[in-house]
């Protein structure tokens, strides 16, 4: 598989992950974006074992910009800058359903449920749950034959829990399309879908230069966000 690179320095790579890959290597052993990025290097720079560091994930279903860091000096820079709160993150998601106003932040508590892989809400008095944070925007909303109303959001995400927009939209009644966790028309369907969720842009300060950055990649061709002006 190829790699779309959006950009790269000494510093960082920046990467367009496609849907349905893992960021990392996980249980299934297929192939993962980390190891395709490693081979790119290997091959560019001839080095046996070139650093590369996971800045953030993304999960498998969804798409987007994913940065990696190319030495510790960037890694410890960048990861500094999201303990600090200064990365912005940005996704694009088609949900099932319309919001009864144009944008709305959602403030829940929220676990992580081991065993099954998914999470669930639940209040600050649960010790293991943390405080997820995000804002919604919605960009349009119409009506399809197959899924009825259906409505194009954007979402900027001011934490990174497990599993927290597709949570939190279905908690919402503003379930993801394709969801086959949260959204209940897609867990009795048989056949795969992918999560209609999409992770659009990721801006933070060049770990060297400071300057401000953001990169933007975003899901052309790509059903259902091809119903929409995307």
């Amino acid at each position: 598989m190829k790699i779309k690179i959006l950009f790269e320095d000494r510093y960082i790579i920046v990467v367009e992950k496609q849907q349905g890959i893992p960021v990392q290597s996980d249980k299934t052993k297929d192939e993962d974006l980390m190891k395709l990025v490693l081979n790119y290097l290997r091959e560019k720079t001839g080095y046996d074992e070139p650093y590369l560091g996971l800045i953030h994930r993304i999960d498998r279903p969804v798409g987007g910009v994913v940065v990696f860091a190319k030495n510790r000096f960037a890694n410890s820079n960048l990861s500094e800058q999201i303990r600090s709160g200064s990365i912005g993150k940005l996704y694009l998601t088609v949900v099932c359903g319309q919001s009864t106003v144009m944008e709305k932040q959602l403030d829940d508590y929220m676990k992580k449920l081991v065993t099954i892989n998914m999470s669930k809400i639940t209040d600050k008095t649960d010790k293991k749950a943390k405080l997820a944070s995000l804002k919604y925007h919605v960009l349009d909303t119409i009506e399809t034959d197959e899924y009825g109303v259906l409505s194009l959001l954007k979402i900027e995400l001011y934490t990174g829990r497990h599993h927290q927009i597709r949570l939190q939209l279905s908690n919402e009644k503003l379930p993801i399309w394709g969801d086959n966790k949260y959204n209940k028309i897609f867990v009795k369907k048989k056949e795969f879908t992918n999560i209609a969720l999409w992770a659009e842009s990721y801006s933070f300060n060049h770990p060297k230069s400071n300057k401000r950055m953001e990169f933007i990649c975003l899901p052309k061709n790509i059903y259902p966000f091809t119903l929409f002006n995307v």
